[in-house]
């Protein structure tokens, strides 16, 4: 298979792994949040050389995993929608995990688990702050109400930081193996 089928298969399935976690996962408050999407950051980060390029590859897939969400929705199978008001602040703020890619390159087994640990954070601090600041939210606008919105936010920070431990080891052996036919847990 050559390198750009490789990718188009390998973009496919990263779609698909999003979309099913949306599916599966998204509806329970117990499992939302547990998503690939800050591991493909991540993952894209380390490993496309364009950095202009390197948020394509999460964009997509939230994108096209969004938009089946949504098409699920209309049809009143899932019950919310795929895409919102706001929305599109999510995916900046995603985007920063990919800059942690390009930062930790996924080499050795340190800087990938610098990076499991710091590009979710980074995605909670940033979104809940964003959420405080927010007209639709009700948290008072003081240190208090923005401890508050943080602390309703833990049970999805928590399962962002299991899904990113689980999905990038998961992407990169997917990922060696497809291209290089290794099955290593860094960049081969």
């Amino acid at each position: 298979m050559k390198s750009n089928g490789r990718l188009i298969f390998f973009t496919i399935i990263l779609v698909v792994l999003a979309t099913a976690c949306k599916y599966f996962f998204g509806p329970d408050l117990d499992w939302s949040g547990f998503s690939p999407v800050i591991a493909i950051a991540l993952f894209a980060g380390f490993i496309i050389k364009k950095k202009d390029n390197s948020f394509l590859l999460p964009l997509v897939a939230l994108f096209l995993s969004d938009a089946l969400i949504q098409l699920l929705y209309t049809q009143d199978l899932f019950p919310y929608a795929g895409f919102y008001s706001g929305q599109w602040k999510n995916y900046l703020i995603l985007m920063s995990a990919t800059l942690f890619g390009w930062a930790f390159k996924g080499r050795n087994f340190k800087s990938l688990l610098v990076g499991v640990v710091a590009a979710p954070t980074v995605f909670f601090l940033l979104s809940n702050g964003m959420v405080w600041m927010g007209a639709q939210v009700t948290y008072s606008k003081d240190f208090a109400g923005l401890m508050n919105c943080y602390e309703a936010g833990l049970p999805f920070y928590r399962n962002s930081l299991i899904a990113t431990l689980v999905f990038l080891p998961v992407i990169l052996l997917v990922y060696n193996y497809l291209t290089k036919k290794k099955a290593v847990l860094t960049l081969a």
